[in-house]
């Protein structure tokens, strides 16, 4: 899924930063907080092990550190080796499922300064902490035009810094609102009205006995939420992220309070799952399976899921026949929503012995055949828009052209170095979800966030 993080490590700036920054460049907090040093002396005894791996002569191989799935980038990297035609070989190296303890497992390597990490998938939210940190290879213009064009501009957005392109969009991803059609009927709505807002869903889901699945943990799903809300309402919760941080804290707004009256309103109605405060994609998507499922927002991974655990005997097919989509709701009927962007990045390590063949790798791995290929074996979306209106897609994924219009539509999170931090500090304050105030959440979330950022506070 790769929209899992939450926080950081301990800092130990300046030892292994790759490049001085100017000083004063972010502030004095900067050259003491970076993120991606954060527990680099400890690590750094780990450096000789990791970067004495040679190739031990032959064909150069490239490591490409992978997030989970279900063999689909082990594919590609198969695929890649044998179009190289022996001019380098790919391996995958697996990194764990929960997004901050990938963003951890790289972050070692790359304060060790490990030239053995080639390539790496990248939560859009890293590339600007990991890019400002010196830990990856730029593309150059020329290099960074064929995979560019074509491509949805949250993608591109997502992978730049500074404006220079710093890491390749492999796969997009986007939320719907999925439901069950007989419970919508019973409820007599439309989800896919125009004017549909989350006031019609909630009302909608009280009125049928049946919940509403999000992600109300405290992690970066959570925070998914709350920056598509205050989006779809008109705000946003930093701007000047290129100040680091001294970047402008924007939450203390009443498109914020709009988002904290709908998260309030939403959990402390019939409608949350009783977990809520502790759910995250799949369980808020087994919600929807229940006896009280009606509607689920959710990534576009929830299709092929749904489809699978059909065939696999342990939902109903009748549950999968039943499964409709709509767009993200709309926080104000007058105002189209923001709708959640995620998805993958492809990174190449500033260490790496084989930085040129990397790129020649990336060009493969995020070719428009490898992304469409990626997205029927995997389901997780292509992040070409040409790429939904291919016939294949279409078929096996009736809703392809909503994903596009929606991807399209999104509103990516905060592109900063200090990311993590503000992540952190905005979950610290909006969770659980049934506590939050529309009239105080957002000034107290807002100064957190000041304060955690100009090191006057912990997370």
């Amino acid at each position: 899924m790769g929209e899992r993080v939450d926080r950081t490590e301990s800092d130990q700036a300046g030892q292994t930063r790759p490049r001085e920054r100017a000083a004063g460049r972010h502030g004095p907090a900067e050259r003491a907080r970076s993120a991606w040093l954060r527990g680099a002396v400890a690590l750094a005894l780990l450096a000789g092990g990791l970067t004495a791996c040679g190739d031990g002569g032959g064909t150069p191989k490239l490591t490409w550190y992978v997030n989970p799935d279900n063999g689909g980038q082990a594919a590609l990297a198969k695929s890649c080796t044998q179009a190289a035609g022996g001019r380098y070989r790919i391996e995958t190296s697996l990194l764990p499922s929960d997004a901050t303890q990938q963003r951890e497992q790289l972050i070692r390597r790359l304060a060790a300064k490990d030239s053995g990490l080639d390539l790496m998938s990248l939560d859009p939210v890293f590339v600007a902490e990991a890019a400002n940190a010196g830990f990856l290879r730029p593309f150059t213009k020329g290099e960074a035009a064929p995979l560019t064009d074509g491509v949805f501009a949250p993608a591109v957005q997502s992978s730049m810094w500074e404006g220079k392109l710093y890491a390749a969009p492999f796969w997009a991803n986007t939320q719907l609102l999925w439901y069950r059609r007989s419970v919508a009927k019973k409820a007599g709505i439309d989800p896919n009205a125009p004017d549909f807002t989350w006031d019609k869903l909630i009302d909608a889901a009280v009125r049928t006995n049946t919940t509403i699945g999000v992600q109300g943990n405290r992690y970066e799903g959570y925070m998914v939420w709350i920056n598509s809300l205050i989006a779809s309402a008109g705000g946003r919760i930093i701007s000047n992220a290129e100040k680091g941080d001294d970047a402008s804290i924007d939450i203390d707004s009443p498109a914020a309070g709009r988002a904290a009256s709908i998260i309030r309103r939403l959990a402390r109605s019939s409608a949350a799952s009783p977990t809520l405060s502790t759910d995250i994609e799949e369980q808020s998507r087994a919600t929807i399976n229940g006896a009280r499922g009606g509607f689920l927002l959710n990534w576009g991974y929830v299709w092929r899921a749904e489809k699978g655990d059909a065939d696999a005997g342990a939902i109903g097919k009748n549950i999968v026949g039943d499964l409709g989509w709509a767009r993200y709701p709309r926080v104000d009927p007058r105002q189209p929503s923001k709708p959640p962007f995620g998805g993958i990045e492809i990174g190449v390590g500033a260490y790496s012995r084989h930085k040129g063949l990397a790129v020649e790798a990336t060009r493969c791995i995020t070719s428009p055949a490898n992304m469409k290929r990626y997205m029927l074996d995997e389901g997780n979306v292509a992040a070409r828009p040409a790429i939904f209106d291919d016939p294949d897609i279409l078929k096996e994924f009736p809703m392809a052209p909503l994903m596009r219009d929606s991807i399209a539509a999104a509103a990516p999170r905060p592109a900063t170095p200090y990311y993590a931090d503000l992540s952190g500090a905005v979950q610290n304050r909006w969770h659980p979800p049934a506590s939050v105030n529309p009239a105080t959440t957002p000034r107290r979330s807002a100064e957190f966030a000041r304060a955690v950022l100009g090191d006057q506070a912990l997370l």
